[in-house]
């Protein structure tokens, strides 16, 4: 058994540890709020663009532009351009490694060539360790902004445009719940116009139901298009195309400081209950030596008598 100096150390470095993590628990707590906070302030913009989506929905099989056509013949290069959303730092449990292990099942396939685009130093390390061409590196801050956005979604979009890509591929993690977050990896571009308008009549029904529910009118915006229809498909398009990257990344925030606090909160309780084994450790070394000491008085008396 150890003795009792050397547990009282291992005691207080492992309660030293436990205040480290439970600040880091705070911290990550603090930040998911704001993270959440921002996904849910996205969603207003993101109604008002569904709903001038829904409007020209009926014409989304004339769109003729570049990001809305599918590849065929001599136009494909063979390659794909993925988008990998990691975070910049350690300790937030398997976030990481979920998303980069889907990855990695997506470069196994043979018949994909894939360059990747990192955002998050993890990522990127672990692309180059694994030979991977990382074609560009982008490092955000802890309170994602459009603007921080902007760069990514333009180079998506201007190497799609430039035909050296195929497909534009993003690999986040979506935020389901505080303690639920699942990697996925959604495809971009070019943005499939079968799914989109899927998505556009699936959003017309369900306003509909709850309009229905609550007895409430129909609320439907008849729009004006004036000017170049062209013009402004293509715009609607890189908006929408920054808009799904924006909202892919804060997903991938959100779920990294909820895996991080989840993480520092396990490390805490495992470090309450190491302090409670090595205290219970330390006081069986103490009465032992208590014990031997008591003997060995015992035995000087005897052997005196």
């Amino acid at each position: 058994m150890a003795g009792t100096k050397e547990i009282k150390r291992r005691i207080k470095s492992v309660k030293n540890t436990k205040k480290i993590t439970k600040a880091m628990e705070l911290v990550a707590a603090s930040k998911m709020k704001r993270a959440v906070a921002s996904t849910l302030a996205s969603r207003l913009y993101a109604e008002y663009s569904w709903e001038i989506l829904m409007s020209i929905a009926k014409n989304v099989e004339e769109m003729n532009h570049p990001l809305f056509t599918e590849r065929e013949g001599k136009k494909l290069s063979g390659k794909i351009l993925l988008i990998l959303v990691t975070s910049n730092r350690g300790l937030c449990g398997a976030y990481n490694a979920q998303v980069i292990k889907k990855t990695i099942l997506l470069l196994k396939n043979k018949n994909n060539i894939v360059d990747v685009v990192s955002v998050g130093k993890k990522g990127d390390v672990a692309m180059r360790r694994l030979g991977v061409n990382v074609s560009a590196t982008f490092t955000l801050s802890d309170k994602i902004s459009l603007n921080e956005i902007f760069p990514i979604s333009k180079l998506a979009v201007n190497e799609y445009s430039a035909l050296k890509y195929d497909k534009v591929l993003v690999a986040y993690t979506d935020f389901i719940s505080a303690l639920t977050q699942k990697p996925n990896i959604k495809q971009i571009l070019p943005v499939n116009k079968t799914d989109l308008k899927k998505l556009i009549e699936s959003l017309e029904n369900i306003e509909h139901h709850k309009s229905a529910e609550v007895g409430l009118p129909q609320n439907k915006t008849d729009y004006l298009f004036e000017g170049d229809k062209v013009k402004l498909i293509s715009s609607l398009a890189e908006k929408l195309t920054r808009m799904q990257i924006y909202q892919m990344i804060i997903e991938s925030n959100a779920s990294e400081q909820s895996s991080r606090m989840v993480a520092m909160k396990n490390a805490s309780e495992a470090s309450g209950e190491m302090i409670d084994d090595l205290t219970l450790m330390f006081n069986k070394a103490r009465q032992a030596n208590i014990t031997r000491e008591i003997s060995e008085i015992s035995a000087g008396m005897a052997s005196v008598s």
